[in-house]
């Protein structure tokens, strides 16, 4: 075996020892194995053992004077070895399923049962840890030749794979983008039958697999094979609203699915950023409802960006998303998509700049690359024409910011200044002050520092008849 197989490894050769001395049989199997194939880095290391695994673990668990976490209940055991590898044991085993659920009847077995009830054919293949066939591939189902072929296919049945555990449909077009596979034809049917299937997941595995999708090299494989099977009506009724387009007089708007699938190919293509990634995917998310027709100027979405912000926490409690700070940066950008735009479309004022600076915070350059990000037309001058804009709203932001220092600012002014001053208690005109406060640095009318601002409050409190305490 060459050195640099992944079986070279100590600890593989601490469970051939231990193993050989129960006279029991273990196997690497799935991911690891797989990705040592395709040339993909992998940590995470599952080792089947015909018999206990726990009791392998337990053993390892020792020698490497290393935690062993149980778990009883699915007869598993995991370990992190001294580089950080997790690596989980379980005894072979087969499963069966019931209608309504997708949890398993589960029974000790071969090694050949337990490849049968993996996934994919791709999954499926193992390696022997036994000292007489160490290193020895078991490839029972062709996952060589589907790995060769790049093709996602299923060990047995799909129809009967998918309908035992339907998360493996969402599985497999994972792995289709991530890999860039094909999902084979009797796959890709067997997904199609059984997509109503899904509704008996739970949301939150769903949202697992959600997100590598969007975090793959090109999501929107992902997305469109989540369609075309039928799945994404059942996950994500918004996006698979999005489709279509409508003509009249003559009119027709754009496809806003596949537009919106650019965008976050785009995207991917210039930032890692998950949740930037999710901004795009949502971005235009309201437009069926705020789809109009004028006869004069044809469709419209007037008030989208603020329709679609306004949706975001729903979407995110319904796919079981983070209620945090990353619901509120993607709501942010969805309500703020088009301001750079609108700017670039017109001249770009330091006012329009400064309360773009403001309200975008930390977030302006993630902002700025969403809306880069935004421009689909086919037509190579205009898409030209507004980056060139957009070059010119980054230069200004840049200069405006140097000078005025208004990203994220607070206004030098605070109601407790304000009511400390004039002896106000908390109420709409102390808001008030800091409203016009706020709004004369932004549009330019008085520096950001504090003698402005107080002189400013100055004389508003005075047309409004209040005198300072004494």
């Amino acid at each position: 075996m060459r050195d640099n197989h992944p079986l070279s490894l100590p600890i593989f050769r601490e469970v051939t020892d231990i193993v050989d001395s129960l006279g029991v049989r273990a196997y690497v199997v799935g991911g690891y194995v797989r990705d040592y194939y395709l040339c993909r880095p992998s940590t995470d290391i599952d080792i089947v053992v015909v018999g206990s695994g726990i009791e392998v673990a337990k053993i390892l668990g020792k020698r490497l004077k290393t935690k062993v976490s149980i778990f009883k209940t699915f007869g598993t055991a995991m370990l992190h070895d001294a580089e950080g590898r997790e690596i989980e044991f379980v005894g072979a085993r087969k499963e069966s399923y019931s209608p309504d659920s997708r949890k398993p009847a589960v029974e000790e077995g071969t090694i050949e049962d337990d490849q049968l009830r993996r996934d994919f054919t791709i999954n499926a293949l193992a390696w022997s840890l036994n000292g007489d066939s160490y290193g020895q591939l078991l490839d029972s189902f062709g996952g060589m030749d589907d790995l060769e072929s790049l093709i996602i296919r299923t060990p047995t049945d799909p129809d009967v794979t998918f309908s035992d555990d339907p998360l493996r449909m969402i599985r497999g077009v994972r792995f289709a983008t991530q890999l860039g596979f094909d999902l084979a034809p009797e796959t890709f049917d067997a997904i199609a039958r059984n997509a109503d299937r899904i509704k008996i997941v739970s949301q939150e595995r769903i949202a697992t697999e959600l997100h590598k999708i969007v975090a793959s090299p090109v999501p929107s494989i992902g997305f469109q094979l989540l369609s075309l099977t039928g799945l994404l009506p059942h996950i994500f009724p918004e996006l698979e609203a999005l489709k279509g387009v409508e003509v009249r007089g003559g009119k027709a708007h754009k496809d806003n699915f596949v537009h919106t699938l650019k965008v976050l190919d785009n995207v991917a293509k210039k930032s890692d950023n998950l949740w930037l990634r999710w901004a795009a995917l949502l971005h235009d998310i309201a437009k069926p409802r705020t789809k109009a027709f004028d006869h004069k100027v044809g469709w419209s979405f007037h008030g989208h960006e603020v329709v679609g912000s306004k949706m975001i926490p729903d979407i995110f409690r319904r796919l079981r998303l983070p209620l945090n700070e990353k619901m509120k940066y993607v709501r942010k950008l969805v309500f703020l998509h088009l301001r750079p735009i609108i700017l670039s479309e017109d001249e770009v004022t330091d006012s329009a700049v400064r309360r773009l600076l403001f309200e975008a915070g930390d977030d302006v350059e993630d902002l700025m690359t969403l809306c880069e990000a935004d421009i689909t037309s086919g037509i190579d001058s205009k898409v030209q024409r507004y980056l060139r804009n957009f070059a010119l709203v980054r230069v200004k932001m840049k200069e405006i910011e140097e000078k005025d220092r208004v990203r994220n600012f607070q206004p030098p002014i605070t109601g407790e200044i304000i009511m400390q001053t004039y002896g106000l208690e908390p109420c709409s005109l102390v808001g008030e002050i800091k409203a016009v406060i706020k709004d004369a640095i932004l549009d330019g009318k008085i520096p950001n520092d504090y003698d402005a601002a107080f002189g400013l409050m100055e004389e508003i409190a005075a047309e409004r008849g209040l005198s300072k305490q004494q």
